[in-house]
């Protein structure tokens, strides 16, 4: 192996650990913050406030990416409007809708697929995405909050329903909750009627307006 060489990282972390364990788990240790990152399947549903909301995703707005393009966008829904959070739930697999019923904030990552400049292909696009919500996970962090991320979804039916146009991809559904409730209720599901959401439209997210 050449020097200065590390070859490929593999992924050492354990699946199922406590948070304490996890953090006992990091070797070299890395910041408190990265290693105190988790995703529970169940938590506390009380709503997330609005101006914290705002805060998460200015934090994805300070992400990095390919020339400066940030070709990210979120659709968001809370429990203040039933309709439009059940539009969200109703794209997930069953498996995560057994626990995401109790999510009080449910968000669709999408990424803009072309350069707004020239109208050529980014293939950055997803990369500078998942930037841009790892920003978000990790403010989430800072205030207690979690933000569990999902590949489990109908990319189609999220295509259909939030009528995203052309050029745009849906990545990821993301659901944000409180802390607290996770650390007791870890691995738990406990029944519950799902309600929530519109902070945003998606017209609004999609032209920036």
């Amino acid at each position: 192996m050449a020097a200065g060489i590390l070859g490929f990282l593999q992924p050492m972390r354990k699946k199922g650990l406590s948070v304490d364990h996890q953090q006992g788990q990091v070797q070299p240790p890395i910041h408190e913050l990265l290693a105190r990152r988790w995703s529970p399947r169940a938590f506390d549903d009380r709503l997330v406030d609005t101006d914290l909301l705002r805060m998460l995703f200015e934090a994805a707005r300070w992400a990095p990416s390919s020339n400066n393009e940030q070709p990210w966008r979120f659709i968001v829904a809370t429990k203040d409007h039933e309709v439009d959070w059940t539009r969200l739930f109703d794209c997930l697999v069953e498996g995560n809708r057994r626990w995401a019923f109790r999510a009080p904030v449910l968000v669709l990552s999408i990424a803009s697929m072309h350069f707004q400049d020239n109208g050529r292909p980014n293939r950055h696009a997803f990369h500078d995405t998942g930037l841009a919500t790892q920003n978000l996970v990790l403010q989430a962090a800072v205030h207690g909050l979690m933000a569990r991320q999902m590949a489990g979804f109908d990319v189609e039916k999220t295509r259909t329903d939030l009528q995203i146009p052309t050029g745009y991809e849906p990545v990821a559904i993301i659901a944000i909750l409180a802390i607290g409730a996770a650390l007791l209720l870890l691995g738990a599901r406990s029944p519950g009627a799902p309600l929530v959401l519109g902070l945003m439209t998606v017209g609004a997210l999609l032209t920036g307006a």
